[in-house]
């Protein structure tokens, strides 16, 4: 059986990932330092022999997709379906903001209930459906070949869970690093993870906050 090697990313840093607030499915574009990552994933990536570049549609994965994909002489091809988890009301609020406003909904989403979501937004069981579908689909069309896949903090915790079999509540204790490197083998039976944030090309340029 032929399978699919997958280059997973979360883009690189903005300045809403500075501040901890919520971005969801907001079009927010990298800042600075998210760009010199980029540069430096695209880098780090560049003698990889990559049949294709995905990326989310939003800004932030896309410009970081783009990078990596210039750097190999390829397009980025977009998706939708690996856009960020949608927040609903939650978008465009810090956990401050929210621990006030709202601790009781704030509460459910910390302790990741899985049919919660706040108003508008998307459930942890209905993002999970998203993902598993969407990386099959791309997938898919790969075999035997190695694919790069820039999405979201949310995106690649979930694809963490599906690759090594975790439940959606189970308490994180990875890591899900801005424009960091994870590998992952896919076949029709689903993922299997091979590596996981690798930062290497980042020095100590990291930030952890998937929620956003």
């Amino acid at each position: 059986m032929e399978f699919t090697r997958i280059l997973a990313l979360r883009h690189g840093e903005t300045t809403w990932n500075q501040d901890k607030r919520l971005q969801g499915q907001l079009d927010i574009p990298l800042n600075e330092r998210g760009h010199w990552q980029a540069a430096r994933a695209a880098a780090a990536l560049r003698e990889e022999p990559i049949a294709a570049v995905y990326s989310s549609d939003l800004a932030r994965a896309h410009q970081t997709a783009r990078a990596i994909a210039a750097a190999l002489a390829l397009e980025v091809r977009t998706h939708s379906g690996l856009r960020e988890r949608h927040f609903g009301a939650f978008q465009g609020k810090t956990w401050t903001e929210l621990e006030v406003e709202e601790p009781e909904a704030t509460q459910a989403w910390r302790t990741r209930v899985p049919d919660f979501a706040p108003g508008g937004g998307e459930t942890l069981l209905q993002l999970r459906e998203r993902i598993e579908a969407t990386f099959d689909g791309i997938a898919a069309r790969h075999p035997g070949e190695q694919i790069v896949i820039v999405a979201h903090g949310g995106v690649l915790d979930m694809v963490y869970r599906l690759a090594t079999g975790l439940e959606l509540q189970a308490p994180r204790t990875w890591t899900v690093e801005n424009a960091a490197i994870n590998r992952l083998l896919w076949t029709p039976e689903g993922l299997s993870l091979v590596g996981w944030a690798d930062a290497s090309h980042l020095e100590d340029d990291s930030d952890d906050d998937a929620s956003t």
